[in-house]
């Protein structure tokens, strides 16, 4: 009898938050190793297909970089990075959209499919649903990332014309205005995406707990200041640093709030979005 007091508490504890975010626009973004294996992919599915029932609009961006460097693998192509960025030059490109457009998302799709759902599968591509530029030349040595880019402009009535009846999965690639196809980072491409939705929440999936500070222990929640405080004296490093950028980016354009969670802990969407506590780091202006 005590478990399910204790159930029922988990759904009464959820009802506030229902209540609150019930046809608000939510944009989660998962990377490719937090969908490393088929029991998280399930749970993750599962947790999307709760949310879209109690009436939240989802918009989930992927990754894939771990499935994109094994099938170059395969190839015999070399992985090769710079600032974090993959070097993308023609031959790379055609796998980049071959595993993000392909594998990745039509596997996301299947599973969400499986667990009850209804998905749809796009790419920045599709019905002009983002529009990117080439990067300049980065890092100390100004290399050339070849067919990288950043979104510029967002058609966020694609998105809105599916809202409610489908979960939108999208692979981050994307057409400059001469019609070239573009490899474009997962995180800035949600973070546009959600601001062009006038997004509630951003969710960034990774396979860290979160934000952490000098002591190494979780930051629950952490402010716009707070944060960049972080980054200048070194606590936050490596790529977390891309990561805050982009959350602080989304805020100050008018994203209520960016979450950076562990999507490796079992149903971490739904313990973020539905309990008081939460099991990541909260990002607020």
């Amino acid at each position: 009898m005590q478990e399910l007091i204790e159930k029922a508490r988990v759904l009464v504890e959820a009802l506030p938050y229902i209540r609150k975010f019930r046809s608000r626009t939510v944009v989660v973004k998962v990377g490719g190793r937090a969908m490393d294996d088929a029991a998280t992919r399930a749970a993750f599915a599962e947790d999307l297909i709760l949310l879209h029932w109690v009436g939240i609009d989802l918009v989930v961006v992927h990754g894939g970089g771990p499935q994109i460097g094994e099938m170059l693998g395969r190839l015999g192509i070399e992985s090769r990075f710079v600032d974090g960025l993959r070097i993308t030059d023609d031959r790379t490109m055609e796998v980049v959209e071959m595993v993000l457009g392909g594998l990745v998302n039509k596997e996301l799709v299947r599973v969400i499919h499986a667990k009850g759902g209804r998905a749809v599968g796009l790419t920045g591509k599709d019905g002009g649903l983002a529009v990117a530029r080439r990067l300049g030349a980065v890092g100390p040595d100004r290399v050339d990332p070849g067919r990288v880019g950043e979104v510029v402009r967002v058609n966020a009535e694609v998105l809105r014309r599916l809202a409610g009846e489908f979960i939108p999965v999208i692979a981050p690639i994307a057409l400059d205005d001469a019609g070239t196809t573009l490899n474009v980072n997962a995180d800035p491409f949600a973070a546009k995406l959600a601001v062009a939705l006038g997004a509630e929440k951003l969710v960034l999936l990774t396979d860290v707990q979160g934000v952490k500070d000098a002591r190494g222990a979780l930051v629950p929640t952490l402010d716009a200041a707070r944060a960049r405080a972080l980054i200048a004296d070194g606590t936050i490093q490596g790529g977390m640093i891309p990561k805050v950028d982009n959350a602080l980016a989304a805020l100050y354009e008018g994203v209520h709030k960016v979450h950076i969670i562990d999507g490796r802990i079992e149903h971490a969407l739904l313990l973020e979005i539905f309990t008081d506590r939460g099991v990541g780091t909260e990002l607020i202006p």
